[in-house]
């Protein structure tokens, strides 16, 4: 797999892949549909009955503390920091929220920053084209192609050799010495998202084993959720959910990963509008990654959001989508 053409940061939504598609899908199956709900739903469902069922002797309000405070940092750190913020340039901060924002995204332990930062361009200049790093489309029609798509969308994209020249959608970052610093110290960043929840639960419980289901909740299990659900916008947002926008992919709009992924899943929306800040467009489309940005702008952290005006999003629109708010 290669990506070689230079992507400039603040232009990814002017880039158009070659005309050369792996394969588009524009109507799945509902039994494939169904599935794929299932798979994102029974995971959860059966991880939320295991605590219930735990509670008292190894899960207890201490621990869902942890596993909710470490989802939605290192949650944010990805949807925030190395997605809005340094992928795309949604918006500008100082050095102290870029470096907060790019240890936070570390600790998800999705790879060194520079690195996803690479592969997410890549992926938005070849979205569900070839050289796509993880489209679900690869292997063209029929049910089991699609599982196929979907697997590797998912996860199977991770055990392949890396895309070639990413060092080529990291010009702005080549006299950046101190994020190039943050990004090659991923391994303590990634063994922080373990240490933290550990030690915070040690000096709760002042025991060994409190320390020990410290570091299962607020870090395997975390972990888990934000893996699944970050690799989700790959898959499931490729495959199923509305496209109220031209894109030249298969993005769609998935409610669910929208409320999981703090507003992520608004995936159609992000691809019509890459720079945008924004990606739940409409008033009832949750973005909590906004949310996030519009706060720290009233409070002096963020300048320059970028989001589209009316015009802009009108003249992108397929179809009309009642209680839209294009005002953004």
């Amino acid at each position: 797999m290669e990506c070689t053409t230079t992507a400039n940061p603040l232009t990814l939504g002017d880039l158009r892949s070659s005309p050369q598609t792996v394969a588009q899908n524009p109507g799945l199956p509902l039994l494939t549909r169904v599935l794929n709900l299932l798979a994102i739903l029974l995971p959860l469902a059966g991880l939320i009955i295991a605590m219930v069922y735990v509670w008292g002797w190894g899960f207890n309000w201490l621990y869902l503390g942890l596993l909710i405070g470490m989802y939605i940092l290192t949650g944010l750190g990805v949807t925030i920091g190395f997605h809005r913020l340094f992928t795309h340039r949604s918006f500008r901060t100082n050095r102290v929220v870029e470096s907060v924002f790019a240890i936070l995204g570390s600790m998800s332990v999705e790879g060194p920053m520079l690195q996803w930062v690479a592969t997410h361009r890549c992926h938005h200049q070849h979205s569900d084209h070839e050289d796509d790093p993880h489209s679900p489309h690869t292997f063209g029609g029929g049910f089991l192609n699609i599982i196929r798509g979907l697997w590797r969308a998912h996860v199977g994209w991770i055990f392949e050799a890396e895309s070639k020249n990413l060092d080529r959608y990291l010009a702005d970052f080549k006299d950046d010495r101190l994020i190039k610093s943050i990004s090659a110290m991923f391994p303590l960043w990634a063994a922080l998202g373990f240490i933290v929840p550990g030690a915070i639960a040690f000096a709760f419980t002042q025991t060994l084993t409190g320390a020990m289901l410290g570091v299962l909740w607020g870090g395997l299990v975390r972990l888990f959720f934000v893996h699944h659900v970050t690799w989700s916008v790959n898959s499931v947002c490729h495959v199923w959910g509305s496209q109220p926008f031209r894109s030249h992919d298969e993005s769609r709009n998935n409610p669910i990963v929208g409320v999981l992924g703090f507003g992520e899943g608004w995936h159609n929306n992000h691809h019509a509008f890459p720079t945008s800040a924004r990606h739940g467009l409409a008033w009832w489309q949750i973005d909590t990654s906004y949310m996030v940005i519009w706060t720290m702008k009233r409070l002096g952290l963020a300048r320059d959001v970028r989001t589209p005006n009316a015009q802009r999003i009108n003249a992108k629109r397929r179809l009309p989508v009642p209680g839209d708010d294009s005002t953004a």
